[in-house]
């Protein structure tokens, strides 16, 4: 098993075991456990991920496919495009969820808004410039 899966593996584990909360470098964020499907295996995937909560809307958050600033974007990233929809664990509640990739303005503007709240997002960004601008997913509640 690599060992970005067994970082994955842990922090699932944690997450579970703490009704949603985690320590280390996640201590006190807000993160969620995105289950997907693979394009080609077909295999479910559990990645755990920062996510913004939209204030507006209870049912709408907002994850960041930033793979900190790498030049392509996470594998996950595609498996939720092509599905449209997943489900997430969030706290101790798991539910569906469909699928929207943000653009131009509205894009820009949650990025900010993270990068604001949280700087390595910011650094992500930078890492990322001249190869990609990270993508931004919104997933609402079914």
């Amino acid at each position: 098993m690599s060992e970005v899966n067994d970082w994955n593996d842990r922090i699932v584990a944690e997450f579970r075991a703490n009704e949603g909360r985690v320590g280390g470098g996640f201590e006190g964020a807000p993160i969620l456990l995105v289950h997907h499907r693979g394009r080609s295996s077909g295999r479910e995937y559990v990645n755990p991920m920062m996510y913004m909560a939209d204030e507006a809307d209870p049912d709408a958050v907002y994850v960041f496919a930033s793979k900190a600033g790498a030049p392509k974007n996470p594998d996950w990233y595609y498996n939720l495009l092509a599905a449209g929809e997943g489900t997430v664990e969030r706290g101790t509640e798991t539910y569906s969820v469909t699928v929207r990739e943000l653009t131009g303005a509205a894009r820009d503007r949650i990025y900010d808004e993270q990068a604001r709240r949280y700087p390595t997002f910011a650094e992500y960004a930078k890492k990322a410039a001249g190869a990609r601008t990270i993508p931004v997913l919104e997933l609402d509640r079914i």
